[in-house]
């Protein structure tokens, strides 16, 4: 009996040439397509609610596969999860309606963008943050992430390459704020949650907000970026390593 199957997976990007699969690279699809195919004896190839960049992780990226096959998720679950030897953790696995879709019925998701701000480096988790010495300012930050919730066109944070027609995203909710506050002063945390994104739209966002931040752009200067619709106003791109894929939302 042909089923959809919805995984929920959590994964380290920093070996991987991203999400989608390309010839001669190594990928996260490529990787849960071989293990699914070789458990399920047949052909796989899963559809996920939206493509990772190189060196992206995710705590929360779904997929879904249509297989002809009668096996409990749970048991499928865990047999992914023996026969994958790589950085990559199925933490659900559900049979869903026929016409449920991983990209097309999501309706948001939310990105973590994490940053050690301090002189020193650290030694331990250090490729899961962009290390940013002088001080930031997260009042002014904070002030930025106001100015990008509601419906805008993000063209001036978009690179070349982005497949989508529209540049036009509604930003449901942006902030920063330190990890803990008792404790984890200089780890910071910018989370955002949209109804879609450009091509590293949360990385050059946070690029741009850090510059305020450090006091080189004024809060109205980064709205003038917004409004420009222009990609060469805008800051730098923000390293891969910092951005996770938090979750994805469905009705």
């Amino acid at each position: 009996m042909n089923k959809n199957f919805k995984i929920v997976i959590e994964y380290d990007g920093s070996s991987f040439f991203g999400w989608q699969r390309q010839k001669n690279k190594k990928t996260i699809q490529e990787e849960i397509e071989l293990v699914l195919s070789k458990i399920l004896n047949q052909k796989i190839q899963i559809a996920a609610s939206g493509r990772t960049d190189a060196g992206v992780h995710a705590f929360g990226q779904v997929a879904n596969f249509h297989a002809d096959s009668d096996m409990n998720p749970l048991k499928l679950k865990k047999a992914v999860n023996s026969l994958i030897k790589l950085p990559i953790v199925i933490k659900d696995c559900t049979i869903v309606d026929d016409t449920f879709h991983a990209r097309y019925n999501a309706v948001s998701k939310e990105y973590h963008y994490f940053i050690l701000n301090q002189e020193d480096p650290c030694a331990i988790k250090r490729q899961y943050l962009w290390h940013i010495r002088h001080p930031l300012d997260i009042q002014i930050m904070n002030h930025c992430c106001g100015l990008i919730q509601g419906i805008f066109d993000f063209k001036s944070f978009e690179n070349t390459g982005s497949p989508k027609s529209s540049s036009i995203r509604e930003v449901f909710s942006a902030n920063i704020h330190p990890l803990d506050k008792n404790r984890e002063i200089n780890r910071l945390v910018f989370k955002i949650c949209a109804n879609g994104f450009l091509r590293y739209m949360v990385r050059n966002l946070i690029g741009t907000i850090v510059l305020a931040g450090a006091n080189k752009i004024k809060p109205h200067d980064f709205l003038k970026i917004l409004e420009k619709k222009e990609r060469a106003k805008a800051g730098p791109t923000a390293p891969p390593h910092g951005l996770f894929l938090k979750k994805v939302n469905y009705s």
